[in-house]
């Protein structure tokens, strides 16, 4: 499944905010340096549904606040 996320980085609580099946906000606490944000971000979606991190997968926009995101 591919879900479209928008990043928020550096937030004061992490939560997944749904927009529709497939749009996703995705606020973390921590800040979008050296891959951590992404970090962040891959657990609260494994949070999230309930899954392994390892089967959370960004496809695309590593550096973007716009990503790209597989699951499996």
């Amino acid at each position: 499944m591919k879900l479209f996320v928008k990043a928020k980085p550096g937030m004061r609580e992490e939560y997944v905010e749904k927009i529709d099946d497939t749009h996703f906000e995705v606020f973390v606490k921590e800040p979008p340096l050296k891959g951590r944000a992404n970090d962040g971000i891959v657990r609260a979606l494994a949070k999230h549904f309930a899954i392994a991190p390892s089967r959370v997968r960004i496809i695309s926009g590593y550096t973007s606040r716009q990503k790209i995101i597989e699951i499996t």
